[in-house]
C-alpha cells in the first residue's frame, strides 16, 4: 500500500511530531530513519539536525510565489530574493555561509541536483524556477556536512524539495496577483506581478505522470543607483548643470551624488515539469522528470537629472553644485536576457525494507539559450539600438550521476554506501554587436572562459545501534577532484590552464542518546572540502603582458571542520531544540586585494583561516489555538587569519549577523479560515572582509532588519480558495547590496480537484 506522505513526512513524525504520540517508541533512537516508497535524495539515516515545512504549512502561511520562499521562515537560513522570479541572485545563506557564498549549500529537488557550483556568489543562485510551489510536498533542510552522502557543498545545508506524485485523478489551477509600492531616493512608483499555474496528474495500474505549467510576468523595483563620490568631483562650472541629484553616504559613509536608479527588471518566467513513473513491483519504481524553464527579462534605467530645460540626462559632461563630472556611455545601462535552459532526470529505486537496497540515479542541466545582451551606447538613443555587448552561455551546464545501496545485515546496523559524479562545464563568450537589441557579434570576441571540474565520490556510513539507548553513525567520503580545459581570454591576449588533479578523504561522525522519554542528546562532526568552481579557477581577465588579472587556477579548496552538539526535547505540546555548532574553514574562498605583491592584486583568494561558533534554538508548539513555530540563532564569525590581506584578522565574515530570528503564528478561526502573522529579523553585518563598511543603509551595503509578514486563507469548499497576504508589512527599508522589496500586497485564487 502506497502512503500519500513523503519518506521525510513519516520521519518528521517520528522524530517531531511524537510531542502527540502516546508510543515513546517514536523518538527512542534519536536519529531520523526515513521510510516510505517515494524517492527522496536523502539517505536513509540522518544524524544531526533536520527541519522541515510541509505542502499544508505553506499554503496556510507563506506568501509563496517562488520555490525558495518555503524557506522564509526556517531556521538560520535566508534567500537573497530581490524580486519575484529573481532567477540570478536568489543565494541561499545558512549558519556560517552568507549570500557571497552560493557554493556551501546544496539544494535538491526529488534527487536532481538545482545548485549551481558553475561559481560562487550572487550570480550563481540555484535553479529555483524548476520547481514551482504547487508541486512542493515538503522541504527539508539537513543542516551541516555530516552525511557522507554528500559532497564538501554540504557544508551549510543540504536542501530537499519532494513533489508529489498522484495516486487518482487530480487538477489544479492558481492565479496570484501582486502590488509593491516602492519609494526610495527619487524613485516613486508602483510595480506588478502576476502568475498563473496549471497542473494535472494520475495514476492508472504501474503507471504515475504529473505535468505543472506555469507563467511569471514580475516587475521588481530598482536593484542598482549610478553615483559618484563628492571626493571625485573636479571643482568649477565645467559640464551641463544638473539638477536631481540626491545627496547621501555611500556604505563606507563617504558622501556622495545618487544620479539614478538602474536595472529595473521586468520578467516573463514560463517553467514546465513534467514526471512519469513507473512501478515495476511493489518495491521498484522508475521515475523520469523533464523540466524546461524560459526567461524574458528587461532591465532599464531611470536617471533623476534634469538639465536646465527639464529634459533628462543620461551621459557626458555633468555639474552639480560647482561639482564637475563625467557620465560614461553606460552608466545608465539597458539589458535584455534570454533563457532557456532544460532538465533531465532518471531515477530508478528499490524499497524492499529487507536486507538490500539500491538506486541509480542520474541528471542532465542544460543552459540551451543563455544570451545577454547590453548597450554600450547612451540613452536615450539606446532604446532603439546601437552598438551593444553579446555575453553567451550557450552550452553551459553540469550532469550527475550517483549509484546507491543500503544494507542491513541484523537489527542493530544499516549500511550506506555509494558512488557519485558530478561534472560540470562553462562556456562563456562576450562578443561587441552592431545592434545591441537583435543583432549578430561582430568580430571576435573581446572574451572567453571555459573550463570543465569533475568530482568522482565513494562513500560509506555505517549506523550502529550498540545499546538500547545509544547509537552511532560512522562514515568517511573519498573525493577525487579534476580540472580541466580551462582557458581564460581576454582581447588579444589569451591563457591556457593545466589540468589538476586532487584526491580528499572526509570522516564523518555522529553520536545519540536516548536520555529520557522526553530528551535526546546529539553529537556530530564532519569534514568538508568545498572544491574551487570552474568559473573560480578561469573566469577572469588577461593583461597585456599575458598575466591573469582576476582569477587563479591554482587556487586551494575551503576545508572545514564542522561540529554540532544538540538537546531536543518533547514537550506536552510541543518540541524544543538547542543546538550549539561550530565551523573552522581553511582557506575560504573570497574576492579580496593581495597586499603582499606589487602591484596589488585583486581577485578570488584563499582566506587563511575563519572560526565560527553558534547557538541555535528552535521551537514549536500549540498554545491557545494558535500553531507557534520559532527560532533564534546567534553567530560569532570571525577572520582568524588572513595573510594577504592583514587589516580583516579579527573581523566578521562578510554577510553573517550576530543575531537572527524568525517566527510563525498561525491560528485556524474554523475549518475554512486561517489567519498567520509572522516576522525575521537580522542583525547587523557586513559585506566586505575588512568590515569598512560600516553604513548598512546605502546602496552597496548589507543592513539589519526587521520585518511582518500576514497571510488569511479561506477555503469556500473542497475545490475553492482564496488567500490574502502581505509582505513586508511595516514597509522596512532594507539592503543586501541591492534594495529588498518594500510592502508587498499579493492575492490568490485557487482551484484543487
Amino acid at each position: 500500500m502506497k502512503t500519500s506522505m513523503s519518506p521525510l513526512a513519516l520521519a518528521l513524525l517520528a522524530a517531531f511530531a511524537s510531542a502527540h504520540a502516546e508510543d515513546p517508541q517514536l523518538h527512542q533512537l534519536g536519529t531520523v530513519t526515513i521510510t516510505g516508497n517515494r524517492p527522496t535524495s536523502l539517505p536513509t539515516q540522518i544524524p544531526t539536525t533536520i527541519e522541515g515545512i510541509t505542502k499544508a504549512d505553506i499554503e496556510r502561511d507563506i506568501n509563496a510565489t517562488d520555490a525558495e520562499d518555503a524557506l522564509k521562515y526556517l531556521p538560520s537560513l535566508l534567500v537573497r530574493k530581490r524580486y519575484i522570479g529573481d532567477y540570478n541572485h536568489a543565494v541561499l545563506s545558512t549558519r556560517a555561509s552568507g549570500t557571497g557564498n552560493s557554493a556551501r549549500s546544496m539544494v535538491y529537488a526529488d534527487g536532481i541536483l538545482l545548485s549551481n557550483y558553475l561559481g560562487n556568489g550572487a550570480t550563481f543562485a540555484p535553479r529555483w524556477g524548476m520547481v514551482s510551489p504547487e508541486e512542493i510536498d515538503r522541504v527539508d533542510v539537513l543542516y551541516g556536512p555530516f552525511s557522507a552522502a554528500y559532497g564538501g557543498n554540504s557544508v551549510g545545508a543540504v536542501v530537499d524539495y519532494v513533489t508529489r506524485m498522484p495516486t487518482r485523478f487530480e487538477a489544479h489551477a492558481k492565479l496570484t496577483l501582486t502590488h509593491q509600492a516602492f519609494k526610495l531616493y527619487r524613485t516613486d512608483d508602483k510595480y506588478e506581478g502576476r502568475q498563473g499555474s496549471f497542473a494535472l496528474g494520475d495514476r492508472n495500474g504501474a503507471w504515475s505522470w504529473f505535468v505543472d505549467v506555469s507563467r511569471t510576468d514580475s516587475e521588481g523595483q530598482p536593484l542598482t543607483f549610478p553615483a559618484r563620490l563628492l571626493s571625485a568631483a573636479i571643482p568649477g562650472n565645467a559640464g551641463t548643470p544638473v539638477s536631481g541629484a540626491v545627496a547621501g553616504v555611500d556604505r563606507n559613509n563617504n558622501p556622495w551624488y545618487l544620479l539614478g536608479a538602474g536595472t529595473q527588471y521586468h520578467t516573463v518566467q514560463d517553467q514546465i515539469k513534467a514526471k512519469l513513473a513507473y512501478d515495476f513491483s511493489p518495491t521498484m519504481r522508475a521515475t523520469y522528470t523533464f523540466g524546461l524553464w524560459r526567461n524574458e527579462s528587461e532591465g532599464r534605467p531611470a536617471t533623476y537629472l534634469r538639465d536646465a530645460a527639464g529634459q533628462p540626462v543620461y551621459s557626458g559632461a555633468i555639474n552639480i553644485d560647482g561639482r564637475s563630472y563625467t557620465l560614461g556611455q553606460t552608466d545608465f545601462n539597458l539589458s535584455n536576457e534570454d533563457l532557456q535552459h532544460i532538465m533531465h532526470g532518471l531515477t530508478l529505486k528499490t524499497n524492499t525494507k529487507g536486507s538490500f537496497d539500491w538506486e541509480l540515479a542520474a541528471s542532465v542541466y542544460d543552459y540551451d539559450k543563455d544570451q545577454l545582451r547590453a548597450a554600450t551606447v547612451a540613452l536615450p538613443a539606446a532604446l532603439h539600438g546601437g552598438k551593444g555587448r553579446l555575453v553567451n552561455q550557450g552550452g553551459t551546464g553540469w550532469n550527475t550521476f550517483a549509484a546507491k545501496g543500503v544494507w542491513r545485515p541484523d537489527a542493530a546496523h544499516v549500511a550506506e554506501f555509494g558512488y557519485q559524479r558530478e561534472a560540470y562545464k562553462l562556456r562563456s563568450a562576450e562578443t561587441p554587436t552592431s545592434d545591441w537589441i537583435n543583432g549578430a557579434p561582430v568580430g571576435d570576441p573581446t572574451s572567453r572562459f571555459a573550463g570543465r571540474t569533475e568530482t568522482n565520490s565513494l562513500y560509506a556510513q555505517d549506523t550502529w545501534k550498540f545499546a538500547p539507548q545509544w547509537k552511532t553513525v560512522l562514515g568517511a567520503r573519498f573525493e577525487h577532484w579534476h580540472a580541466h580545459d580551462g582557458y581564460t581570454v581576454t582581447a588579444s591576449k589569451g591563457a591556457a590552464h593545466a589540468a589538476r588533479s586532487e584526491n580528499y578523504v572526509s570522516p564523518k561522525a555522529a553520536l545519540t542518546y536516548q536520555a529520557s522519554e522526553d530528551w535526546v542528546l546529539k553529537g556530530s562532526l564532519g569534514r568538508a572540502v568545498r572544491m574551487p568552481t570552474v568559473s573560480e579557477l578561469y573566469q577572469g581577465g588577461v593583461n597585456a603582458s599575458g598575466q591573469l588579472t582576476n582569477n587563479d587556477p591554482n587556487l586551494k579548496p575551503e576545508r572545514s571542520w564542522t561540529t554540532e552538539l544538540s538537546g531536543e526535547r518533547k514537550l506536552a505540546r510541543g518540541y524544543l531544540r538547542l543546538t550549539v555548532f561550530g565551523e573552522r574553514t581553511s582557506d575560504a574562498l573570497y574576492s579580496q586585494t593581495n597586499v603582499l605583491v606589487l602591484p596589488m592584486v585583486t581577485n578570488i583568494q584563499n582566506v587563511d583561516l575563519i572560526r565560527t561558533k553558534g547557538l541555535e534554538v528552535s521551537y514549536a508548539a500549540k498554545v491557545f489555538g494558535l500553531e507557534l513555530s520559532s527560532s533564534v540563532t546567534w553567530t560569532d564569525s570571525k577572520i582568524i587569519r588572513n595573510d594577504k590581506a592583514p587589516a580583516s584578522v579579527g573581523k566578521w565574515q562578510p554577510r553573517i549577523p550576530e543575531w537572527r530570528a524568525s517566527g510563525v503564528a498561525s491560528y485556524a478561526v474554523n475549518d475554512q479560515l486561517s489567519v498567520t502573522l509572522a516576522a525575521r529579523y537580522s542583525g547587523k553585518q557586513f559585506t566586505t572582509l575588512d568590515n569598512s563598511d560600516i553604513n548598512g543603509f546605502a546602496y552597496q551595503g548589507s543592513s539589519k532588519y526587521f520585518t511582518a509578514d500576514a497571510r488569511l486563507r479561506y477555503r469556500f469548499n473542497q475545490q475553492w480558495s482564496m488567500a490574502l497576504g502581505v509582505d513586508n508589512l511595516n514597509n522596512y527599508q532594507y539592503w543586501n547590496f541591492h534594495p529588498y522589496p518594500q510592502r508587498t500586497y499579493v492575492a490568490e485564487l485557487k482551484f484543487d480537484l
